[in-house]
């Protein structure tokens, strides 16, 4: 809960106060008192009687009542003082500095959640432990620096990590980014990133509240509540970017180790931040550069105008784009030769627009008009233009100031003189604009930002026999269960399968065999991958086929019985589902057959997954050129696909209990999708 007190405290004690600005406590001081909070001001420490001028107590006993303490003494003498100020002095948050909590063990562990349960009982707030402070319009509570100027709509940024946090505002303010409130939340011991996102869904305001939010997490604590304001705030026009670390497992470990946290799915954390609409950074780079695309206009389509009086850096812009799905197209006909015209002769309109080193700051106006008003296949520009330090550049970055106020297309300004035009871009962020240095890391954030969907709404799982499938479940043991009660699932959800028999001597596959019709497949049952023991048989055209490959089969380790299939044929596509912890079910698409594991070209989502999210998921395949059909070759069809997605999904909302499940391959033509070969394992 982040209460006001937090927000806009009337009183703030400094616990662990110092006149050594070098210190936590004391920097946290300094800072307060330099950006002029207009409450009161006390100190705590037994060894000093004044700290930077504010009257000093030799203990929290001796304070009157404190809205907000910031705590930076060391681990074992925090509950003591926490538990004074909840219950003594009506305080009612708290930001603790300290380390020596979760992070290192049991111990902490046990100290952390005795700190938080004093905090809850007087309905409190709590940021940390292992933090660097808030900061908001009223104070702030950082010792670590740099501290921007606070913007009411600003970023708004919550980090896990102290230093992270402040390594992304070393990055953003010379940029010309603005900041609201910020959070560095350390542990997360009581206030995590879900609370975070919660107050600023809860308290949006549409006329004041900020709409680009900066996120840095460690962990994913509650990825329904993280989904549930995550989307709102995005429908409500909010942008949001997030960083989401320890994605491979020795990042796991050194997250765990450094806030005590587990990391998660990292393919379920994609999964959830595209449901949610949430742009997915990698790097506190591409988290700068994402925000300052959101202070821009935003993209409406993606054909884009390249704009530099700089060939290289045109032609590396101009690759990224392409290659990350936007489009730069060629710009012709009688409005661009009036406007080449208007330039020196040698420059080039033909997109990239290449206005030549000698090119004015009038070129660059003409360019941008043209841009704006003739060239309707043209959905945003992009300008290049830095110095070689020559001459001042100041006139050609007015005329940038004065188009980008009133051009109906966002313009992207790529100033890369961070030395030679120092003072005209300082001049240029003074009026409020946002600026990028780098072409190439530009294109490629711009293309993921395009291409990032709106949230994708919650939807009603579609029919199926929610009682056959809950008879089935209830029925099984833990584990893997027989091919034939997968059968009865497939059935009971409606997805359509090959029919097929298990049999378990010669006679009963001589039998079904001749029900079912040749061509066949034999399947050995028992081995979890058949293909592997060379327990899968193709071809089987007659009797005698049947009764040798019976035989060979049922030699193989661990063989408990035979699966009879008819034969069909078709592109063969992998449909699945896996249960991650607290985030559910992430349901799977792709190639089928051995090319899942070849090209490992999957694409995913956390159900329940509505037709828009399914067709989603479809579309974002490497391979969906050979699901949709190529070089005439008939491909899948894809509203079977889609059917078939939305029934797995109903079918794990009705059977939680399933933690893996297969289908490999499907066979898909234009007319018919088929599953052959399933397998799912439950656990109760």
């Amino acid at each position: 809960m982040i209460t006001n007190e937090l927000l806009d405290p009337r009183s703030i004690v400094i616990v662990g106060a110092s006149n050594d600005v070098a210190k936590p406590g004391g920097k946290v001081l300094k800072n307060i008192i330099d950006y002029k909070f207009d409450g009161k001001l006390f100190a705590v420490n037994p060894k000093e009687i004044n700290v930077q001028g504010i009257e000093c107590f030799s203990s929290c006993v001796d304070l009157p009542n404190v809205d907000l303490a910031i705590i930076a003494v060391s681990a074992n003498h925090v509950e003591e003082n926490i538990r004074v100020l909840a219950l003594q002095k009506n305080c009612k948050a708290f930001i603790l500095f300290s380390a020596g909590f979760s992070e290192i063990g049991e111990e902490g562990k046990a100290l952390e959640k005795r700190c938080v349960d004093i905090v809850n009982s007087v309905g409190g707030s709590l940021i940390g432990p292992n933090c660097i402070g808030v900061i908001t319009e009223k104070y702030k509570g950082v010792f670590a620096g740099p501290i921007p100027a606070f913007d009411p709509m600003g970023c708004d940024c919550v980090s896990a990590s102290g230093a992270t946090m402040v390594f992304i505002l070393e990055a953003a303010i010379p940029r010309g980014l603005k900041f609201r409130n910020i959070f560095s939340i350390g542990n997360s011991a009581q206030i995590g990133v879900e609370d975070v996102l919660e107050y600023w869904d809860t308290t949006f305001d549409a006329e004041k509240s900020s709409r680009i939010k900066l996120l840095y997490l460690e962990q994913v604590a509650d990825p329904k509540r993280f989904l549930k304001h995550a989307r709102s705030l995005v429908k409500k026009g909010c942008r949001i970017a997030a960083i989401k670390s320890g994605s491979t497992e020795a990042g796991s470990r050194a997250v765990s180790s450094h806030t005590g946290s587990l990391a998660g799915s990292n393919t379920a954390v994609s999964s959830l931040f595209r449901k949610a609409g949430v742009v997915r950074c990698y790097s506190r780079v591409e988290l700068v550069y994402v925000a300052g695309i959101f202070a821009h206009k935003q993209l409406r389509g993606d054909r884009i105008a390249v704009i530099t009086h700089a060939g290289g850096p045109g032609v590396m812009l101009t690759d990224v784009l392409i290659k990350g799905g936007l489009k730069v197209p060629k710009i012709e006909g009688p409005k661009a030769d009036e406007l080449l015209k208007k330039l020196y002769p040698g420059s080039s309109v033909s997109n990239p627009i290449d206005f030549l080193a000698t090119g004015t700051a009038e070129h660059l106006g003409h360019i941008l008009d043209a841009v704006d008003n003739d060239f309707d296949d043209i959905d945003g520009s992009v300008v290049v233009f830095g110095t070689t330090g020559m001459w001042r550049i100041d006139d050609v970055y007015e005329v940038l100031h004065q188009r980008m106020k009133v051009s109906k297309k966002p313009i992207f300004p790529i100033l890369p003189s961070v030395i030679q035009a120092a003072e005209e871009v300082s001049h240029f962020h003074s009026k409020g604009h946002v600026n990028f240095t780098d072409e190439v890391s530009f294109g490629y954030v711009l293309s993921r930002v395009y291409k990032t969907q709106k949230p994708y709404d919650e939807t009603e799982p579609i029919s199926v026999n929610h009682q056959q499938i809950r008879q089935i479940i209830e029925s099984s043991n833990d584990g893997y269960l027989s091919p034939a009660k997968v059968a009865q699932l497939l059935d009971a959800a409606g997805i359509n399968r090959v029919q097929e028999q298990t049999v378990i001597n010669m006679e009963d596959a001589v039998k079904h065999s001749e029900i079912l019709g040749f061509p066949l497949v034999m399947k050995v049952v028992g081995p979890i991958h058949k293909t592997d023991v060379g327990g899968v048989k193709l071809n089987i055209n007659s009797i005698e086929d049947v009764k040798n490959n019976f035989t060979e089969l049922m030699k193989i380790k661990d063989a408990t019985s035979v699966l009879l299939q008819q034969q069909k044929s078709g592109i063969e596509i992998f449909i699945g589902a896996k249960y991650e912890d607290k985030f559910g079910h992430q349901i799977l698409c792709g190639l089928g057959g051995i090319f899942i594991e070849v090209f490992k070209d999957i694409s995913s989502a956390l159900a329940p997954v509505g037709r828009d999210e399914a067709q989603a998921m479809i579309k974002h395949l490497a391979s969906y050129p050979i699901i949709h059909g190529v070089r005439g070759r008939e491909g899948v069809n894809e509203e079977m696909l889609i059917e078939t997605i939305l029934k797995l999904s109903a079918l794990l909302a009705a059977a939680p209990e399933i933690k893996e499940l297969d289908i490999n391959p499907l066979l898909g033509s234009i007319n018919d999708l088929v599953a052959v070969d399933a397998r799912v394992m439950i656990e109760k």
